[in-house]
Parts: C-alpha cells; structure tokens; sequence
C-alpha cells in the first residue's frame, strides 16, 4: 500500500464532505419548491385571477419549475464510472485496489469539478426560487388589489 499525503487524503474528505453538503442542501430546496409550487396552485385555484395576476403568477410558477429541475439535474446520478461505486462495479477485485491506491489527486481534481458543477446549479435553482416565489407574491398582491 502507498503512503498519501495527509494533506491530499484530507483535501479528497473535504471535497466529498462538500458534496455531501450539497447534495443536503438540494434535497432541503427541492421539498421547499414543491411545497411552494403546491401552496400557490391550492391559493390560485380558489381566487379570481385578473389576467396580469395570471402572467405574473404563470412566470413565477414556470420559474419555480425550472428550479426543481435545476435541483434534480443537480442530484442526477453519475453512472458514467468516472468515480467510486460505478466504475468499481466494473472491475475485478485485484484491479479495485489498484484504483483506490492511485492516484488521489486526479480523484479530488474530478470530485472538486463536480461539487462546482452542483454548487453552481444550486445557486441558480436558489436565484429562481427567489425570484420565482417574489412573482408568485406580487401575483397575489395584484388579485388582492385588483389590479388589470
């Protein structure tokens, strides 16, 4: 077995922390969304809709979908085999010690690149949740207000 470099074994446990923290993060939003999602049909159902209340109200319903899509894109399994469970079940078992020993710093490289990638689309779904859920309350002012 080869010696890692304590530094390179903690950067690759920090990295698949982050994941792990995302990916935590995501499933929180994703309930959010739909709860949102669900709430502001049952409210929409049950009220008079003027038609800017309807064109507000759509966008932001239309937003809010694209940041549930967002998020499970975001959370979609890798099966490519590039790292951990998947390219492991393709091998024989002398040849999955070989991998493990390798080379670390190719695999927190790959892992960092997708925790970015997963960041960066919970950072979007999190700006059209915001912005999705600010058009689904001035929706609901504008009923309110009967506004044309």
């Amino acid at each position: 077995m080869s010696t890692t470099d304590p530094k390179l074994t903690a950067a690759h446990a920090e990295v698949k922390a982050e994941i792990a923290r995302t990916d935590n993060k995501v499933a929180l939003l994703l309930a959010f969304v739909g709860a949102v999602l669900a709430g502001a049909w049952t409210i929409a159902r049950d009220l008079p809709l003027n038609p800017a209340a309807c064109a507000v109200g759509g966008l932001g319903m239309t937003l809010l979908i694209a940041a549930a899509g967002l998020l499970l894109r975001s959370v979609r399994p890798n099966l490519s085999g590039r790292h951990g469970f998947p390219l492991w079940a393709t091998l024989a078992p002398e040849q999955i010690t070989d991998v493990v020993s390798g080379d670390l710093a190719a695999d927190v490289a790959g892992l960092s690149r997708l925790a970015v990638v997963k960041f960066t689309g919970l950072r979007r779904a999190v700006d059209l949740t915001l912005t999705g859920g600010a058009l689904l309350v001035l929706a609901l002012l504008l009923t309110v207000g009967g506004a044309l």
